[in-house]
C-alpha cells in the first residue's frame, strides 16, 4: 500500500427493527453506550461507542423498515467481524454472550444463538447472531501448534 497508512475499522453501521431494544442489547455485549443521534429522511441513526472510542456502532432505524430478520444472502451485509487477542478470550465471551441471551447451538443460524468455537488454521473463531439475526464475528489469532 506504498505510502498511505491501513486503515482500521471506525464504526459498523446496522439497519435495525427496534431502535430500543438493540441498542440495549449491544450496550449490554459490547459495552458502548449512546453518544450521538444522527436524523436521516425517514429515521434515525444513533451512534453507540465504547469510552475510548475505539469501538463504534451506529444503529439506524428507518421508518419504510418492514420488520424482517436479516439474511446474508441478501446483497449488503453480510456480517461485522471483531478481534480479540485470545482463544480464551473467545471462552470468555461465549458466557458473556450467554448472560446477554445468546444461547449455545451447534450453530449461529437463528437470532440470539452463538456457535462453538471452531478453530480454523487462521483464526479461532465463535460466531454469534444479534436480536435481528446479523451474524456477528469475534476472531482470535490461531492456536500455535509445536512439532
Amino acid at each position: 500500500m506504498s505510502n498511505i497508512t491501513q486503515p482500521r475499522l471506525h464504526h459498523l453501521a446496522i439497519t435495525v427493527t427496534d431502535l430500543d431494544a438493540s441498542v440495549r442489547w449491544y450496550e449490554s455485549v459490547f459495552d458502548v453506550h449512546p453518544v450521538l443521534d444522527v436524523p436521516h429522511p425517514g429515521g434515525v441513526g444513533r451512534i453507540l461507542a465504547g469510552a475510548d472510542r475505539q469501538l463504534m456502532i451506529a444503529l439506524h432505524r428507518h421508518d419504510n423498515n418492514n420488520g424482517g430478520l436479516f439474511t446474508e444472502t441478501t446483497t449488503g451485509l453480510d456480517h461485522g467481524g471483531f478481534a480479540v487477542p485470545s482463544r480464551r478470550d473467545l471462552e470468555l465471551w461465549q458466557d458473556h454472550l450467554e448472560t446477554n441471551g445468546v444461547v449455545r447451538a451447534d450453530t449461529a443460524d437463528k437470532p440470539l444463538t452463538q456457535s462453538p468455537i471452531a478453530d480454523e488454521p487462521y483464526a479461532s473463531v465463535l460466531v454469534f447472531r444479534d436480536p435481528d439475526n446479523i451474524q456477528l464475528e469475534l476472531f482470535a489469532p490461531a492456536l500455535q501448534h509445536e512439532d
